[in-house]
């Protein structure tokens, strides 16, 4: 089922990293102006949401403060 795997004489394997390439990749194409703005929106979009929701999880979080008042029910009020 399964089978040993042969042993990789150590000279392959030094041969293997010393090789080079003498073929240079293409270079990469500049970014249009709509792919930068793009990129742009989508961060700003993303920094605000983080900055949200600690604007709105920070006070919610902290419990040093007591209510202003105590909630209480219509069926506990006195008639």
């Amino acid at each position: 089922m399964f089978r040993r795997r042969e042993p990789v004489p150590f000279a392959f394997i030094a041969e293997a990293d010393k090789f080079r390439s003498n073929v240079t990749p293409p270079p990469r194409e500049r970014a249009s102006a709509g792919q930068i703005a793009g990129r742009t929106l989508i961060g700003l979009t993303v920094v605000a949401g983080l900055v949200g929701s600690l604007l709105f999880g920070v006070p919610a979080l902290s419990a040093d403060q007591s209510p202003a008042h105590t909630q209480q029910s219509e069926a506990s009020d006195g008639r």
